[in-house]
């Protein structure tokens, strides 16, 4: 290949790049985000409360929004991570935990996340299905940490 032509896609290549990431749309149908309960476990040597939600309207998604999609960026070691994550924030936005890796809206009965056995945990949490194909956020509502 000529370097001339070579530039010229390198230099192209080089536009897309930086060219800046539109922001993320709100979308929906929104997540009905419900606590189902709450267990103890140890992992690394500590003791941990689980707390486990369930989205009441998991149906109403897209199977295709759970695929693996390895042409986007990987999720640590994970290049096959879904097309959607899912993470759990505080009500003031701060992130808790997150899911990389569901398979199908179904798993969106059996999402968690833990706090060290002792502390206090956020009073409200809600998600955010981040469809990174689109650019689309599904914000659910504020949920209760206390059954």
């Amino acid at each position: 290949m000529p370097i001339r032509q070579t530039l010229a896609i390198l230099v192209g290549l080089a536009a897309v790049s930086c060219a800046p990431t539109p922001a993320p749309q709100l979308g929906g149908p929104s997540p009905v985000l419900y606590l189902t309960g709450m267990e103890s476990y140890s992992a690394g040597g500590k003791t941990w409360v689980r707390y486990k939600y369930d989205v009441l309207n998991k149906d109403q998604y897209d199977p295709a929004l759970f695929a693996a999609a390895p042409a986007l960026p990987p999720c640590g070691l994970n290049a096959n991570a879904a097309r959607t994550w899912v993470e759990f924030y505080d009500k003031a936005a701060n992130p808790i935990y997150g899911f990389c890796a569901l398979e199908s809206p179904a798993e969106l009965g059996s999402i968690w996340f833990a706090v060290a056995d002792g502390l206090v945990p956020p009073s409200w949490v809600y998600i955010e299905l981040n469809d990174r194909q689109t650019n689309t956020i599904y914000r659910s509502n504020l949920a209760d940490t206390v059954m």
